[in-house]
């Protein structure tokens, strides 16, 4: 059984972002705190999961066939910060130079493109890992399929499946459209049924099992809950309906372009130099040497930082040390 990781590129990146200081800067002024964090992250990705696809799902910088609906869908965010953008290029960069696939775009958001590679995978009997933050890909947990949240940048994640999420949420991955069409979702500006919190809408699930089979029975749900589900009847069907992913985009990477094999260790290493990542590039030289490195890298000619010389490689690999700090704060 073949093992298909998928990433949710932003979701690295906003991580990234956040938890590296921002004065972090190459010795030329470039601000590369996301970049480094999202190596560090790829690098314990690879080390854990040794996938033998990979993907990146990235949200583009558009308009999506949600906000075509609702022209105010994930209104109310805070302004991403100017100093993120810039860093996007690089990050791309990166992703490229492991030789990883990624997809964007189209009107369509990172987790409708994580669906569709998924489910592909699951139909073709292979495993698939999706590491993100993002809860509405809870949806897609089944026994081939689990979302892997990371903590301590990708040092201790925590693997969903269909049973972690019932006893967490008390529903099951089916009802995850239906829950938030019940609880709402703030970070997508999506309101639910106002009055219904986590508890009742776990409670009404379980009893009716779906949306539509609630409002069936409304007549049998006493007192207040039934004047808070009349009263909020087409924000519960609205936001369930924009809480479902779509799993069928045409593919514009075919699944055998994903296989992750034959990586030239060239491009990563001219890449960590450029950037001055000593610790990082020290790291994946260490991943070189485990048999999930020596199976899936192909060694080129530098094993050590190129591009540097002299003074200028002594001053980066003091630089070790104050990496290596920064890696506890993802």
């Amino acid at each position: 059984m073949k093992h298909l990781v998928i990433v949710d590129g932003h979701h690295l990146l906003y991580r990234a972002y956040w938890a590296i200081p921002r004065t972090m800067k190459t010795s030329k002024g470039e601000q590369v705190n996301t970049t480094f964090g999202l190596a560090s992250m790829l690098l314990q990705i690879l080390r854990t999961e040794e996938p033998d696809s990979l993907l990146f799902c990235f949200d583009a910088d558009e308009k999506t066939f949600r906000h075509l609906e609702y022209e105010d869908y994930k209104g109310g965010r805070a302004e991403t910060p100017d100093d993120f953008y810039p860093q996007v290029p690089r990050a791309l960069e990166l992703v490229d130079a492991f030789g990883i696939k990624s997809v964007s775009g189209n009107l369509m958001e990172a987790d409708d493109y994580a669906c569709t590679y998924a489910r592909r995978a699951e139909e073709a009997g292979d495993r698939v890992t999706i590491v993100t933050g993002d809860r509405d890909l809870f949806q897609l947990a089944s026994e081939s399929i689990r979302v892997s949240i990371p903590h301590k940048g990708y040092q201790m994640p925590e693997y969903m499946g269909p049973a972690e999420i019932l006893k967490k949420y008390g529903v099951t991955p089916a009802q995850i459209p239906a829950y938030k069409g019940l609880v709402g979702d703030h970070s997508d500006n999506l309101a639910g049924v106002k009055g219904i919190g986590p508890k009742a809408a776990e409670a009404l699930l379980q009893e009716y099992g779906t949306l539509e089979k609630i409002y069936d029975n409304l007549l049998s749900i006493k007192g207040s809950r039934r004047a808070l589900l009349e009263a909020g009847k087409e924000q519960a069907f609205f936001c369930q309906r924009m809480a479902v992913l779509k799993c069928d985009i045409p593919l514009s990477v075919p699944m055998q372009e994903l296989q992750f094999l034959d990586v030239d260790t060239d491009a990563v290493h001219s890449f960590f130099a450029k950037l001055e990542f000593t610790f990082v590039l020290k790291r994946f030289n260490a991943l070189l040497e485990t048999p999930f490195g020596q199976a899936h890298f192909r060694k080129g000619k530098d094993a050590v930082l190129t591009h540097v010389s002299g003074l200028a490689a002594t001053a980066l690999r003091s630089k070790a040390i104050q990496e290596s700090t920064q890696l506890s704060l993802l």
